[in-house]
């Protein structure tokens, strides 16, 4: 059996050619949050839109996980009005090489 497949990076955006993959892999993952989290709330997209702040069109993209117009800060308000919080941390690379952008979700705790 012949298969026909390549490896990827790990990042879609950098198998795309994108320029700024990192960043766009660190939106997609917040957006995916904040997706799920009004999900979870039931909310249309206007009434997203009045709670975050925004423009229901731009809540649209964002739920289809198209945040291209949003910047990451803005995104991480969006969890912290969504009831998140967001903690930045910046740690050396222990070399000499480009550091790497990462999101991690934690669960939240039983009750």
């Amino acid at each position: 059996m012949n298969e026909d497949y390549e490896e990827t990076s790990g990042n879609v955006f950098a198998d795309l050619g994108f320029k700024e993959s990192g960043q766009e892999l660190l939106k997609a993952r917040l957006a995916v949050q904040i997706y799920q989290l009004l999900n979870q709330r039931g909310l249309t997209q206007t009434e997203a839109a009045r709670l975050l702040g925004t423009t229901q069109p731009q809540i649209s993209a964002l739920m289809r996980c198209k945040p291209v117009s949003v910047s990451v800060g803005r995104l991480m308000e969006f969890l912290t009005i969504l009831g998140q919080d967001v903690e930045v941390m910046v740690t050396p690379t222990g070399d000499d090489k480009a550091g790497r952008m990462s999101v991690v979700v934690v669960a939240p705790r039983a009750a």
